[in-house]
């Protein structure tokens, strides 16, 4: 048996896929069969094409806008997929925003829109998305994260804090939800080369760096990242509980 079977009917909500990583995940997902719940705040064309995209290659994706770092927005998110599909079996936490300055200048409003965005979102996505895999017990939450959750990276501050506190709710969510047949893990991706990057100030000293000191001699792409959240909500990596992969080329294993 295809161990991506199992995803054929699943429904998966994904923050944050009209681009990047997120709409990877998306068109991953639904290449092995899920129905797609695609996510997005301001930018309503890139998700439309992500949804066209889908349904181009025969799959089922539906379009909801609802700002992740609100609790509301979050949640109506999850109950838009749950009425169009008739549940939620995959919940992705991919949304990221953040301002970008050093530790000692951040704000409380940088911070609360960092968190809330980033880690917040997850929380109240979980919340809401396992209801409905209790009920199948048989559910996934993903949460992306990055090494700035572990390694001080500059200006990254408050979102390198915002990622550390995904991979403990994570955690935490992992116990609590097993007993009910829902699996929790993080994915931490290395350097990835995505719109994203270009709000860092020193995007391409970043890229250059990364490059250089990637034992596997290429960046991730997006659809590395994919492969493996797919992998994740198959069966065979059930027993793999709680936990952050980091895939990064070996960037992090170098001195």
């Amino acid at each position: 048996m295809n161990p991506f079977d199992i995803l054929r009917g699943k429904t998966a909500v994904i923050t944050g896929s009209g681009r990047g990583i997120g709409r990877a995940i998306a068109l991953e997902l639904a290449g092995h069969g899920a129905n797609v719940a695609v996510n997005y705040f301001r930018h309503r064309e890139r998700a439309e094409q992500t949804a066209a995209d889908i349904e181009a290659a025969g799959g089922r994706a539906i379009v909801v806008r609802a700002h992740v770092g609100d609790t509301e927005g979050t949640q109506r998110l999850v109950h838009a997929a749950a009425e169009a599909f008739g549940s939620v079996d995959i919940f992705i936490g991919n949304a990221a925003s953040g301002v970008l300055k050093p530790v000692v200048e951040q704000e409380a409003k940088g911070w609360n829109w960092t968190l809330n965005v980033n880690a917040r979102s997850i929380l109240f996505g979980a919340q809401a998305a396992s209801g409905y895999m209790r009920a199948n017990n048989w559910g996934r939450i993903i949460g992306i994260t990055s090494s700035g959750s572990r390694r001080v990276l500059p200006e990254y501050s408050v979102v390198g804090v915002s990622k550390a506190a995904i991979e403990a709710l994570i955690r935490y969510l992992a116990v609590e939800l097993a007993p009910h047949g829902i699996v929790c893990n993080a994915v931490s991706p290395g350097v990835v080369e995505t719109e994203a990057l270009d709000y860092f100030p020193r995007k391409d000293a970043m890229l250059k760096h990364g490059l250089e000191r990637t034992p596997a001699g290429r960046l991730v792409i997006p659809e590395d990242v994919a492969k493996l959240v797919a992998w994740l909500c198959t069966d065979d990596a059930k027993m793999i509980v709680g936990q952050t992969i980091v895939m990064d080329g070996g960037y992090e294993v170098v001195a």
